[in-house]
C-alpha cells in the first residue's frame, strides 16, 4: 500500500465504512457464538441450532438487494443510517422483552439480517471514492469489516456467562451507538455517485452472464467464510466438548485470520490479477475443507486446518471484489447487493446444512465435503471465463487494473 492510495480517495469515509461494517457484522452473526447457551436454555436440537445461526445469514442475503436499491436511490450514507437504526431497534426489543422461544430467536435473526446487509452499503460508500487501480485495496480495507464476526465470537460467550445471554443484546447497543455517531459525522457520499436506476435496469443486470458468475464465485468464498463463522462455536462444542467461551475463542481466531487477510487479497489481486489470485484460493480452500471433513484428532489440529481454510476464503473475498468494480463500475451499487446476496445464500446453505446433516448423519463430514466440491466447481467455472474476461472488459487497453 503506497502514498498514492491514501491520496486517491477519502480516508475518513473509508475508515467510517470499515467501522460501520465491522460492528454490523459483529451483531449479524452473534447468535452463532451464543448458540450453545441459547440452545441449552431453549432445548434446541442440531437442526434447530443450524437454522438459528443460518437464518440471519439468509435474511442478510435477501436484504442486501433491498439495501442495494436504497444505496442507488438514497445514496449510501442515508441507506446505511436506516439500516443501523433498524438493527438497534431489533436488539433493544430482544433485550427489553426477552427471548423466550425458538420462534422469537428466528424473529430476532431476521432483524439482524439488516446488519448483514451493511455489506451492500459500506462497499459502494468506499468504492466510489477510488479509481480502478486502487479498487482491490479500498474494498479490501472496507471489507475487512468481516472481522466483526470475530468480535462476536470473542466477547459474546464470555458476556453471556457474566450477565446472561439475553443481556448481550443490550450490551451490543453500546458499540453500535458509537459506530452510528462516527458514521454520521465522518462518512460522506462521493460526488461521483451514479444516478438512480429503475427496477427494470436492476433486472437488466441479471441478463449479463458475468453477473451470475460473480454471484456464484462469491457464494463460495464469502459463503464459506460466514457459514463457518456462524457454525464453528457449535462445531467445537459438539466435536471436542469445549465450553462455549473456549469454543468462542477458537472461532474468533479463525474469523480474525479470514478477515485480516481480506485486504491482502485485494492488494495481491491489484498486483497479480484477481483471476490468478482467485484460482489459487479455490484450490487451497477446497483442500483444507476436505482435510477438515475427516475430523482432526485434537481441537488444536482442527483449529489449524480451519484457520488455513478461512484465510483462503478471506483472500478469495478480496479477489472477487477487486474484479467486480472493473466489470460493473456503473452498476456497483446493485452488483454489490446481488453479489453480497449470493454470498449470504452460500453462508446460509453451509450453516444450515451442517446442522441438518449433523442431525441426520451424526457428523459434519458430508456437509464440509459438499462445500469443498462447490469450491472446485467455482475453480472450473473461473477457468472457463478467464480468457474472455482478459480479452474483453479486462483488456489492457480498457483498464489500468490487473485482471
Amino acid at each position: 500500500m503506497n502514498k498514492d492510495f491514501w491520496k486517491a480517495g477519502h480516508t475518513p469515509t473509508l475508515l467510517s465504512a470499515f467501522f460501520y461494517f465491522d460492528l454490523s457484522f459483529m451483531v449479524w452473526v452473534m447468535l452463532g457464538p451464543l448458540g450453545v447457551q441459547i440452545a441449552r436454555d431453549l432445548g434446541l436440537d442440531d437442526a434447530q441450532k443450524g437454522m438459528m445461526v443460518a437464518l440471519p445469514v439468509l435474511a442478510g442475503a435477501v436484504l442486501r438487494i433491498f439495501m442495494g436499491v436504497l444505496v442507488d436511490h438514497l445514496k449510501p450514507k442515508r441507506a446505511g443510517a436506516i439500516g443501523q437504526i433498524v438493527v438497534m431497534g431489533g436488539l433493544a426489543w430482544a433485550w427489553l422483552a426477552g427471548i423466550q422461544s425458538y420462534t422469537q430467536v428466528l424473529v430476532l435473526g431476521s432483524l439482524l439480517g439488516f446488519a448483514g446487509a451493511a455489506f451492500a452499503v459500506a462497499l459502494p460508500l468506499a468504492s466510489r471514492w477510488y479509481p480502478p487501480q486502487h479498487q482491490g485495496t479500498a474494498l479490501g480495507i472496507a471489507g475487512a469489516g468481516n472481522s466483526g464476526t470475530a468480535l462476536a465470537a470473542l466477547f459474546a460467550p464470555t458476556l453471556a456467562v457474566w450477565y446472561g445471554w439475553n443481556s448481550v443484546f443490550g450490551l451490543a447497543l453500546i458499540p453500535l451507538g458509537v459506530a452510528f455517531v462516527v458514521y454520521m459525522v465522518f462518512a460522506k457520499d462521493s460526488p461521483d455517485c451514479p444516478p438512480a436506476k429503475s427496477i427494470a435496469q436492476y433486472l437488466h443486470v441479471l441478463k449479463d452472464r458475468d453477473a451470475w458468475w460473480f454471484m456464484f464465485f462469491y457464494s463460495v468464498t464469502f459463503g464459506g467464510f460466514v457459514g463457518l463463522a456462524s457454525s464453528l462455536t457449535i462445531y467445537f462444542n459438539n466435536q471436542y466438548g469445549m465450553a462455549p467461551v473456549q469454543a468462542g475463542y477458537f472461532t474468533a481466531a479463525c474469523v480474525f485470520a479470514g478477515s485480516l487477510v481480506r485486504p491482502i487479497g485485494g492488494m495481491v489481486a491489484d498486483r497479480m490479477g484477481g483471476i490468478r489470485t482467485l484460482l489459487l484460493m479455490y484450490v487451497l480452500a477446497a483442500l483444507f475443507l476436505v482435510v477438515a471433513s475427516f475430523g482432526m484428532p485434537t481441537a488444536l489440529q482442527a483449529l489449524t486446518v480451519f484457520l488455513l481454510a478461512m484465510m483462503s476464503l478471506g483472500i478469495g473475498n478480496g479477489a472477487v471484489f477487486q474484479l467486480v468494480p472493473q466489470r460493473f463500475r456503473k452498476e456497483i451499487g446493485v452488483m454489490t447487493g446481488l453479489v453480497g446476496m449470493a454470498g449470504g445464500v452460500g453462508g446460509f446453505y453451509l450453516a444450515s446444512s451442517l446442522g441438518y446433516l449433523k442431525k441426520t448423519t451424526g457428523d459434519y463430514q458430508v456437509g464440509l465435503l459438499i462445500f469443498a466440491g462447490l469450491a472446485l466447481v467455482a475453480l472450473v467455472g473461473l477457468g472457463s471465463v478467464k480468457t474472455r474476461w482478459r480479452t474483453t472488459w479486462g483488456a489492457a487497453h480498457l483498464t489500468t487494473a490487473r485482471i
